[in-house]
């Protein structure tokens, strides 16, 4: 089995999500397994520019065979998703930002999930190309977001439904509240930690 962190830290060592990534990692190797590291706060996706849109529809859409310039600014993009399809199980690790993922993990996202590739058409609808394989989100938040504040959490909900889009069995890890309940950091770090290393039990068995 290998494994890939994706992670979004941009705090470096001071960053609470960095920690729980971290702990994962370390989890993994302690199980011998091969992990690989992608930071997004240094290697940034490409977006969706008009050109870049355009030449990802004329490929994938239109079935055109792209060369020269065309192909050039899809290359980011197709190392992303080439790198993603090479493992059995990712795990994706960001703080929320204003209520959703920040605009890099979005971008990566917008990366990877690509026709004929990850996902696909399918009579009736879509077909996720990564079943049998395995997403953990990882998530931390300053505010809590359950009970009454759950309209505004749409951070982990939707990376559990692009991973889903693409057929991954997903699981999500939130540490919620480190700035609401500045008291109980430890206790929120340690519960996810645990809850880390149950999900990844689970997945590799």
């Amino acid at each position: 089995m290998k494994a890939l962190i994706v992670g979004y830290c941009p705090r470096g060592e001071r960053s609470r999500t960095r920690q729980l990534a971290d702990h994962a990692a370390g989890f993994l190797r302690s199980k011998k397994i091969a992990v690989e590291l992608l930071d997004l706060a240094k290697d940034i996706p490409d977006l969706l520019t008009p050109d870049r849109l355009s030449s990802y529809y004329r490929r994938s859409y239109m079935g055109e065979k792209l060369a020269g310039k065309d192909l050039a600014q899809l290359k980011k993009m197709d190392q992303m998703t080439d790198q993603l399809m090479a493992v059995d199980l990712v795990v994706v690790a960001y703080p929320m930002y204003n209520f959703s993922q920040p605009a890099i993990i979005k971008a990566w996202f917008d990366s990877v999930m690509q026709k004929g590739k990850t996902w696909d058409l399918a009579q009736g609808g879509y077909a996720g190309l990564m079943k049998g394989r395995k997403a953990l989100v990882i998530t931390t938040s300053g505010g809590s977001y359950d009970g009454e504040m759950a309209f505004l959490e749409h951070s982990a909900s939707l990376s559990k439904v692009h991973l889903g889009f693409m057929g991954y069995d997903t699981k999500v890890v939130t540490g919620a509240g480190i700035n609401r309940y500045p008291e109980k950091e430890g206790e929120i770090l340690a519960k996810a930690r645990a809850e880390i290393q149950e999900a990844l039990g689970a997945f590799i068995g």
